[in-house]
């Protein structure tokens, strides 16, 4: 089961709110599982804006690339540079240290679209 304490976008990607207006995204189990072993992640840089919706950067791993599709808009406060030094990290952890940005929301309205844990293990099981 997906951690409760999380939000989940329908690519496969989750936010955990911390305080008023602060977020950690990062990529879901079922994502990391489905990739592989995580080789490179490419991510902007803190200071930068992502966009509900649109790419903020690319996973590589031994199978394919995927784009990392935002599930929120805001400001990228900060990036895991464990994930810099260590891609895969992000397999072996992927809701805690494994997270990928931490951002504040620029619209706290984006996230009622998201689903909660119980709605993203159905769609999951193709509800």
């Amino acid at each position: 089961m997906a951690p409760t304490d999380c939000l989940y976008h329908k690519e496969h990607l989750w936010v955990r709110r911390e305080g008023a207006n602060e977020a950690w995204i990062g990529m879901t189990e079922h994502a990391q599982e489905n990739l592989g072993e995580v080789s490179y992640i490419e991510h902007p840089e803190a200071g930068n804006e992502i966009k509900e919706g649109v790419s903020f950067g690319t996973v590589e791993s031994i199978k394919t690339t995927s784009d990392l599709v935002s599930p929120i808009s805001g400001t990228i406060l900060s990036v895991n540079e464990i994930l810099s030094a260590d891609p895969s990290h992000i397999n072996r952890d992927p809701y805690r240290e494994g997270w990928i940005l931490k951002v504040r929301i620029g619209d706290m309205d984006e996230l009622s679209k998201l689903m909660s844990a119980e709605q993203y293990e159905t769609h999951l099981n193709g509800g």
